[in-house]
């Protein structure tokens, strides 16, 4: 994806990442989960920021991050996991957590499918922002096909664990609509992710509705709450008003 979504050049994309970082202001405690975008960067990254500097504020210990985003180029059921045991980018390699992936394969509707994986945006350019903002960690890449909710809280539930383990949620909002729809629409999905009310996001109103909605189920059983870090569109970020993208960062602790 470097090239698509951000600079190939290491020192550049490290330049423009740490920029973006810089006009984050996290706060509270390190969040269990976040939900972030996954455009390019000019559109999303300031949003995506926001995320991922409020998950930096546990880097000390967060030593596994499970990672999960819709699949956009290849139609496929249930949940894949990849057969690789490192995920590269410009700034270097994250190791795969072998353990991990072992332990969810036995967990019905999810299976090694690396075509998934292949040129699969939602999770990639999540990855360098992790790499900017955690230390030693170990990856659980995982894309969602066409699956039950009810799964993909099923594998969070399994591998929850404690500090050491952060979930993140890979996901657009609205896509091409006026600008002020959007901001409409947004706020309806907002507002009911921070309600935990999964029947309230569905596929119209953010593309990873699916892994949205496992995580709203999973937060719900470990009592977390939910928050919004961020709400934009493309129009707030970079290009003109008339057919936007929704962008949102949101908190679970």
């Amino acid at each position: 994806m470097a090239g698509l979504f951000y600079p190939a050049d290491p020192a550049r994309l490290r330049e423009m990442i740490q920029g973006l970082l810089t006009q984050a202001h996290p706060g509270g405690a390190p969040p269990k989960a976040i939900i972030v975008p996954h455009a390019g960067y000019v559109y999303s990254g300031p949003v995506a920021a926001s995320g991922f500097a409020q998950l930096g504020l546990g880097r000390a210990r967060i030593r596994r991050v499970v990672l999960l985003g819709p699949g956009h180029r290849v139609a496929f059921r249930g949940l894949a996991v990849s057969s690789a045991e490192g995920f590269a980018t410009p700034l270097g390699t994250i190791p795969v957590d072998l353990e991990a992936i072992d332990r969810i394969l036995a967990l019905d509707g999810v299976r090694r499918y690396d075509p998934a994986h292949e040129r699969e945006h939602s999770l990639e350019v999540e990855l360098p922002f992790l790499q900017e903002t955690l230390e030693d960690f170990r990856l659980v890449p995982i894309v969602i096909g066409e699956a039950d909710p009810a799964a993909v809280a099923g594998v969070l539930d399994l591998l929850w664990g404690g500090e050491e383990t952060a979930i993140v949620v890979s996901s657009d909002l609205s896509h091409y609509q006026e600008y002020g729809l959007a901001q409409r629409i947004d706020q309806a999905t907002a507002d009911a992710i921070v309600a935990m009310r999964q029947d309230a996001v569905d596929a119209d109103a953010a593309c990873g509705a699916l892994p949205v909605r496992g995580l709203l189920a999973a937060a719900l059983r470990h009592g977390l709450d939910a928050r919004v870090l961020d709400l934009r569109n493309s129009g707030d970020t970079a290009g003109d008003r008339d057919r936007v993208v929704g962008y949102g960062a949101f908190a679970f602790a």
